[in-house]
């Protein structure tokens, strides 16, 4: 099964200071196979060090699976909006938004160490955003009353989608995490939607594969809250990315406010 395979290695370009077919010339060049898999995603054929890759360093590429390269593209992203990346850390998803619209970004990380990652993240990348260390469901520590236009909430989750990148999770998780990460999950989704401006879109990101942290969180979060619309996923795509030879295992909900 693929949760016991060697997880893929995916590089994202960082369209901002470089093309997709310029970077795979540059890796050919190098003696590093890849293929495209996605509008800026290259696939390698075998994981190796972030120094051997040409343009790392320099800002042009990152390593982001391509799972995960969805969450940007799925947000509908404009040149202005005022975006929140409400658990941002390591900085990954905020980096590849920044890299896709002009927009107003905070990125808010619970824990103040990985908001440093952040930081170095992006300014690797040549790009800037309002970075705070806060917990997203406490809304009177960080919200200014201001709303936003998209929210990104890449919640706490299980892992369970990322399990072979982090075998021990399969040892260390119990049952009764299931419930405590939804419990998590639906106040961190009532919380935010308080800040997300009328007509905003808030998307809703685990690397789980579990109902009861996905459809079953966001099914709950709609009966009960006047106004919350789940929309479809751009092109029809399936909520739910099992592990696989392309990438790991994420769940995706997109959320509309009337």
């Amino acid at each position: 099964m693929a949760g016991n395979t060697h997880p893929p290695m995916c590089l994202r370009v960082n369209a901002r200071r470089a093309a997709l077919a310029d970077v795979a010339v540059e890796l050919d060049a190098a003696g590093i196979a890849s293929r495209r898999v996605g509008s800026v995603a290259l696939l390698l054929d075998k994981p190796l060090p972030v120094e051997r890759l040409p343009g790392f360093a320099a800002g042009r590429i990152s390593v982001q699976d391509a799972g995960a390269q969805r969450a940007a593209a799925w947000l509908g992203l404009r040149d202005g909006q005022r975006v929140l990346d409400a658990c941002a850390a390591p900085g990954g998803k905020s980096a590849h938004i920044l890299e896709s619209a002009a927009v107003s970004l905070l990125a808010l990380d619970v824990d103040a160490g990985r908001c440093a990652d952040v930081t170095r993240n992006l300014a690797r990348l040549g790009l800037a955003a309002r970075v705070q260390a806060a917990d997203c469901a406490e809304l009177q520590t960080w919200w200014d009353g201001a709303p936003f236009d998209r929210i990104l909430a890449d919640v706490p989750c299980t892992a369970s989608g990322i399990a072979r990148r982090h075998p021990d999770i399969k040892w260390l998780r119990r049952a009764a995490d299931l419930g405590a990460f939804a419990q998590r999950q639906a106040r961190i989704l009532d919380a935010l939607w308080r800040t997300l401006a009328p007509d905003g879109k808030l998307l809703y990101v685990t690397c789980s594969v579990f109902p009861e942290e996905n459809g079953a969180v966001i099914d709950a979060f709609v009966a009960r809250t006047p106004g919350a619309r789940r929309a479809p996923l751009p092109d029809a795509a399936a909520a739910q990315l099992l592990p696989g030879a392309e990438h790991d295992g994420f769940f995706y909900a997109l959320l509309e406010k009337s």
